[in-house]
């Protein structure tokens, strides 16, 4: 008769055996999928940014990036709308004049390095936007906080988006004030920075010398009140109406929802630890492309963790307000789809799907999570919305509800690590049972 306990051993050496195969196959590929969504490019290509034009009667926004990159929609969204109200000077600006790699891929060469835009000036920009960064918090990204404590030494206003508040607390910057970030690291950085009266809840935060926006696209409010209180209600509301955006001048920072992490949002974890085979998708850049385009197709894309994306083109590209930008293949062969942002003309590439998603008017990234809903599931779709802070209650998105066969992979690995131990279980027991001496 069994006892009690070895019964109880067996069950508990059954489940880490289901559990045991698919953390071990899973676990890496997620780290990979990760890790990779702000990968360095491999050559050397250090192409020269498009020369900048200085008006001094203007005032000046620094989009800083770090080293190791930043994230695509925190970047670009805050730049286009900035540089498409014309009020502005507006550059991006780096410790070196490398490409670096905004999310999925996409390497943006800066306009000026730090010490370039020192040269420009002559003193502090007048607003300075942070963008989440993949590095936050460790000595990489000295630089950057270095030259941010000295540029709210001398004036400067401080937008950080999404986790970009991270690296203006990293630097000391937010102790003392309120200040909000991405719900999925908000508690978090409560932790790491308990000199910040961190907010959940809302949009942005104005505090004063720094406005803080909460996740990836919330940076958009923040960046329209940012228009607002420095040029004016009628600039920001056009800004708004130019991308698609809504955005009610005077009614203050839009309150949502505390977001918390669901049970459909394993989702995600399917898709990065199991997705083995995820699809290759090719983002065409070609000169005059949008930069909320671009930002919306690497960014959805990369944060559902459900494909990978690479920028394809024939040499350096200018973006529609002047940012220079360098793909990272000539070829389409081995892609399985081939997106082409913006609504610019886009050459006919034979033998490959070929998708144009902004061929109809509206918010950018509303066609983009569409294609993705049809083309992987509605709930990956949703999980990419709620990381991107983007409420599409409203939008449509049509497609398979889950990712079944995905699904099927950690249970298939989970039941063979089980017989596994059943058949070792086995053996043990057979070599115990055998007498001394026999067969």
């Amino acid at each position: 008769m069994v006892s009690p306990v070895r019964a109880f051993l067996k069950v508990v050496l059954l489940v880490l055996a289901a559990l045991a195969l698919p953390a071990a196959l899973g676990a890496p590929t997620a780290v990979h999928a990760v890790t990779g969504l702000n990968a360095p490019r491999t050559d050397a290509v250090s192409p020269t940014p498009a020369p900048v034009a200085y008006d001094p009667t203007r005032p000046t926004v620094a989009v800083v990036v770090g080293d190791a990159g930043a994230v695509a929609s925190d970047v670009l969204a805050p730049y286009e709308i900035l540089a498409g109200t014309g009020a502005f000077n507006v550059y991006t600006v780096a410790p070196a004049s490398h490409p670096v790699p905004l999310t999925g891929g996409l390497d943006l060469v800066p306009d000026l390095t730090f010490a370039g835009l020192e040269k420009l000036l002559g003193g502090p920009a007048d607003l300075v936007v942070v963008p989440a960064m993949p590095d936050v918090g460790r000595p990489t990204t000295k630089p950057v906080t270095a030259w941010l404590t000295t540029q709210a030494d001398e004036g400067s206003v401080i937008l950080s988006v999404c986790n970009g508040a991270a690296v203006v607390a990293s630097a000391g910057l937010l102790d003392g004030h309120r200040a909000t970030a991405h719900w999925l690291r908000l508690d978090e950085w409560a932790g790491t920075y308990p000199g910040v009266d961190w907010v959940a809840g809302t949009r942005y935060v104005d505090d004063g010398a720094v406005i803080s926006t909460a996740g990836v696209l919330s940076g958009i409010d923040g960046t329209l009140h940012a228009v607002q209180r420095l040029v004016g209600e009628a600039a920001a509301v056009r800004a708004a109406r130019a991308i698609g955006w809504p955005y009610e001048a005077s009614s203050g920072p839009p309150r949502m929802a505390r977001t918390r992490l669901a049970p459909s949002d394993a989702v995600v974890a399917l898709h990065s630890a199991f997705g083995w085979d995820r699809p290759r998708i090719g983002v065409q850049l070609t000169d005059g492309v949008g930069e909320v385009e671009l930002a919306s197709v690497f960014d959805t894309y990369a944060q559902s963790l459900a494909a990978d994306t690479v920028a394809v083109g024939d040499g350096p590209v200018r973006s529609r307000h002047g940012l220079t930008f360098v793909p990272r293949t000539a070829s389409v062969a081995g892609l399985d789809r081939l997106v082409l942002p913006g609504t610019t003309d886009h050459p006919t590439v034979p033998g490959i799907d070929a998708v144009h998603p902004h061929e109809r008017p509206g918010f950018a990234y509303d066609a983009v999570l569409q294609d993705l809903a049809r083309t992987t599931d509605v709930a990956t779709a949703r999980w990419t919305a709620k990381v991107l802070e983007y409420p599409v209650d409203g939008l449509p998105l049509a497609g398979p509800s889950w990712p079944w066969a995905l699904t099927l992979r950690p249970l298939a690995l989970g039941v063979l690590g089980v017989l596994v131990a059943l058949g070792a279980l086995g053996l043990v027991r057979r070599r115990t049972r055998t007498p001394r001496g026999g067969p």
